[in-house]
């Protein structure tokens, strides 16, 4: 059996920041640890005794201990009644306290894991889907759940029920062109708002359009990978296109008199008002309305950060048919 470090005594005395040689073989506790970042942020050996729950003669010993394991001398007791961090000490804090704070991440997941709470979780979300209201609500979620990680996939059309089939999700947000697939199921969430937008110096912004007149005009086109929609087109009227599998690019697109097309309301909204855009008035009328789906697997039992996040979904998209959820403001 190996003999306990002497603690430093010399050291101490004269402040010295160096110490004997350590012993290679030797490591400090995490407890040893949890008490040096208690003195440190309490002030005093007396106060960290007091945070807890201990002698301040056992504080004493395990800093006197993990000075003898480290072979540096961490505080300087002399002339103060407070001690302070020697300069080597104050190097050390950073990576102990990085230490702590990952052993209390270990503890908190573990403990999750206990519970039943999923060790990651994956939500498949349709582009279209208004993301102020999609990243107050995941700023939530990662407040009730900080231990586990979230993958999100952003895909356009088939995507996210894509990703939820070849379990790359356990949730998916997603457009209205998914037909009913087996085993799973579908809760309507709510709709967004399209509307066939251009630039103002744009043909179609400048003249009355006339019926037939945007089949002359590029339209610009959103697409994805999925088998669900391939050969599949969603209020396509012109006959040259561009496809586009971001909706980013197809805003900026738009945006530089680059064709016309369908976006999102709550994300050209602004650039309405301010006459970057132009909301075109075809008398074709394109579909206007988009409803979004919750797609989950039929029988999987949810755990408790999925049935969160499904509530979440559910209260925070209108249930109104014909709203667009990015307009209302429901409670979280």
């Amino acid at each position: 059996m190996r003999r306990p470090p002497a603690p430093p005594g010399p050291a101490h005395a004269g402040g010295r920041q160096g110490g004997g040689p350590a012993d290679p073989t030797l490591s400090p506790t995490l407890d040893q640890l949890q008490v040096f970042l208690a003195i440190v942020d309490t002030g005093s050996f007396g106060a960290a005794a007091r945070h807890l729950g201990r002698a301040t003669s056992v504080i004493s010993y395990a800093i006197a201990h993990l000075e003898g394991e480290m072979g540096v001398v961490l505080f300087d007791r002399e002339g103060s009644r407070k001690p302070r961090l020697t300069s080597r000490g104050q190097a050390l804090l950073a990576d102990i306290r990085r230490i702590g704070d990952d052993v209390d991440r270990l503890r908190a997941r573990v403990a999750g894991l206990r519970q039943g709470v999923e060790p990651t979780l994956s939500l498949a979300l349709d582009v279209m889907a208004p993301m102020q209201v999609i990243a107050a609500l995941l700023r939530d979620f990662a407040a009730a759940f900080p231990t586990v990680p979230l993958q999100l996939h952003v895909e356009a059309l088939g995507g996210p029920a894509a990703r939820l089939m070849d379990d790359w999700a356990d949730l998916a947000v997603t457009g209205p062109i998914v037909q009913p697939i087996e085993g799973t199921e579908q809760q309507h969430l709510g709709a967004v708002t399209l509307v066939p937008v251009c630039a103002p110096d744009h043909p179609l912004a400048v003249a009355q359009a006339r019926p037939g007149m945007v089949r002359d005009h590029l339209q610009v086109v959103l697409t994805d990978w999925s088998e669900l929609t391939m050969g599949r087109d969603f209020s396509v009227l012109s006959t040259r296109t561009w496809r586009i599998a971001d909706l980013s690019a197809k805003h900026a697109l738009l945006s530089e008199g680059i064709g016309w097309g369908n976006m999102p309301l709550h994300l050209v909204r602004d650039d309405l008002a301010a006459g970057r855009l132009v909301h075109l008035a075809l008398p074709e009328a394109p579909k206007t309305r988009y409803d979004l789906l919750l797609l989950t697997r039929r029988g999987s039992a949810a755990g408790p950060a999925a049935r969160w996040l499904i509530g979440a979904l559910m209260r925070a998209f209108c249930q109104a048919d014909g709203t667009d959820p990015a307009t209302s403001s429901p409670p979280l």
